[in-house]
């Protein structure tokens, strides 16, 4: 599951008019989406409704919103969650310093709310821009009253800016939410939208992915090495479990050090895998002894 970027707005949209069609679409973006996965995301096209996609850090949740825009031929617009967010930063602002210096210089009575001064931010700019996909990344890092917010502008139709006008939504962005579980979403969001768990692959699965994105692990046993470390890994209670990114990232870096197998990249390449150094013994022991 990797990163691409965009490089042009021209390229043809690809299709979305069955999931199977969505799973071949992705697939040719070295994304490998279960049937379920592809199902979904057909719905949420279909529907017109934001999908939320749930699951352990590092499964493709972000990775794949950016493929959803690549099949569209566009750019996502992200808006990154924190606590402490507030609708300002994700909707829009006043450029104040620019209105005071207008003031200054132009006739008393001439507005100073016009879209010159008008700061979009990531929602008003996946509204403005047709057609466009919005993710909201972990949105479980954010407050309760921002949840209340997104939950307002994600059911209405029209988007309200006072003092200057109001955006009729014709044609919604592909909105999509991730969360990492860290907390309890409110039900009221989760129902205004499709959702998908978003779980590890098989083992048989990891290994695709792992060729597609790294296909110079190719006459080597890394794929398969890595796919099966990563499924004893999981089952370990480490701080932090490895995600597929990791699985590609472990695969690179055995690459770059001119590594064959997991053994003998297991030390040199451990920094890609563990982030907690309380892990680093189980993971080792792990990876020294993958075949």
């Amino acid at each position: 599951m990797g990163t691409a970027l965009i490089e042009s707005r021209s390229m043809p949209p690809a299709s979305f008019s069955t999931p199977e069609r969505i799973a071949e679409e992705l697939a040719k973006l070295n994304y490998l989406a279960e049937p379920g996965l592809s199902a979904a995301v057909f719905l949420a096209k279909k529907l017109k409704l934001p999908l939320f996609l749930e699951g352990d850090p590092g499964v493709g949740k972000t990775v794949l919103a950016r493929k959803i825009a690549e099949m569209l031929g566009v750019a996502p617009i992200r808006l990154q969650c924190h606590s402490g967010i507030d609708r300002s930063q994700a909707l829009y602002e006043w450029d104040f310093t620019r209105q005071l210096l207008h003031l200054r210089s132009t006739p008393d009575g001439e507005s100073i709310y016009r879209r010159e001064f008008l700061i979009a931010r990531p929602i008003l700019r996946a509204v403005e821009e047709r057609p466009s996909v919005l993710l909201i990344d972990e949105i479980d890092r954010a407050d309760d009253e921002f949840e209340a917010f997104l939950l307002e502008v994600l059911e209405g139709d029209t988007l309200s800016i006072p003092d200057y006008q109001t955006i009729t939504i014709d044609e919604p962005p592909f909105v999509v939410l991730t969360s990492n579980g860290t907390r309890e979403v409110h039900g009221a969001l989760k129902r205004r939208c499709v959702y998908h768990w978003v779980g590890h692959p098989t083992t048989e699965n990891e290994m695709e992915i792992i060729r597609l994105n790294v296909p110079e692990v190719a006459g080597t046993p890394l794929a398969e090495q890595i796919a099966h470390a990563m499924a004893q890994l999981r089952k370990l209670s480490l701080n932090r479990p490895p995600g597929v990114a990791e699985s590609i990232a472990f695969a690179h870096a055995a690459i770059a050090l001119g590594r064959r197998t997991v053994a003998d990249a297991a030390d040199d390449a451990l920094g890609v895998l563990v982030k907690h150094h309380e892990d680093e013994d189980a993971v080792r022991g792990v990876l020294r002894a993958a075949r």
